[in-house]
């Protein structure tokens, strides 16, 4: 059996590979229009404009789903593994209110593009790193938490070490963003998707779309660390009948289904 056909670690690997193709095709689709420029533009740059906003917001659409039901997995088997603790109860339940939150950014972004509703934009942006990354800090706590007993200390660690290179990137990004749009270096820097060497910020843009990738990459690191885990887990469907038939509303005896969700493994 191959790696991925064990439990449910076909998921966050669907998801990483997902996400990066959406990337990699949209920003492929607008270096070769001339939309934007090579070097280093920002992520949602790359889905502003026809065609490639379309591909773009339609596999960002798709990575929302794979991520919520990533988290959603994660949320079940920490709640699974640690029923009574109620310290990690409450904290699970916050990962899984702020991962579902991140997605919904991340839906916001894809289909607002910044030259349109900029606003809408920025809150998406603002919900999918933001809560994103304070997502992958509860994650960490829990990955804390829950070792020796069901993690080991090198997953924490990698975790750990995941927050912090997101955490620094994220600082990068705000500081230069403010300095960015602070007004000092023109009104059309919002809107502007063309770069040179001379113009003013241009240093600074360089820096925050750096760091914006980089922080995506943390995510993706970040996400990969659920193979392992997801390799010993499946989820179930149970199927409760409250009558004989659809339309039969009086309670009865009726024996519940139970059939496989996703996976066949335990």
């Amino acid at each position: 059996m191959w790696w991925f056909q064990q439990g449910l670690s076909f998921l966050p690997s669907a998801t990483v590979i997902w996400t990066a193709a959406a990337c990699i095709f949209s920003y492929i689709t607008a270096i070769t229009l001339h939309h934007v420029d090579p070097a280093l533009p920002y992520i949602s740059d790359t889905g502003t404009l026809a065609p490639e906003k379309c591909l773009f917001g339609a596999m960002l659409n798709v990575t929302a789903v794979l991520c919520a039901a990533t988290i959603y997995v994660r949320y079940k088997q920490v709640h699974a593994l640690n029923p009574e603790e109620n310290r990690i109860i409450r904290l699970n339940k916050a990962g899984l209110v702020l991962g579902f939150l991140s997605c919904l950014g991340l839906c916001v972004v894809a289909n607002f593009q910044k030259t349109t509703l900029f606003a809408a934009h920025v809150s998406g942006a603002i919900l999918a790193f933001g809560l994103g990354s304070l997502y992958m800090f509860v994650q960490t706590i829990l990955s804390y938490q829950m070792q020796p007993r069901v993690h080991g200390k090198q997953v924490f660690w990698v975790r750990l070490l995941l927050v912090v290179w997101c955490a620094v990137s994220a600082c990068s990004m705000l500081t230069c963003s403010a300095l960015l749009y602070s007004g000092s270096f023109g009104s059309d820097v919002v809107q502007k998707l063309h770069w040179n060497p001379e113009d003013k910020g241009y240093a600074l843009h360089l820096i925050t779309t750096a760091a914006e990738w980089s922080m995506s990459l943390s995510f993706f690191g970040f996400f990969l660390t659920y193979i392992r885990d997801f390799q010993k887990i499946s989820l179930r469907v149970e199927v409760s009948l409250q009558g004989l038939t659809l339309y039969d509303t009086a309670p009865s005896s009726v024996n519940n289904e139970r059939t496989h969700l996703l996976s066949r493994d335990l």
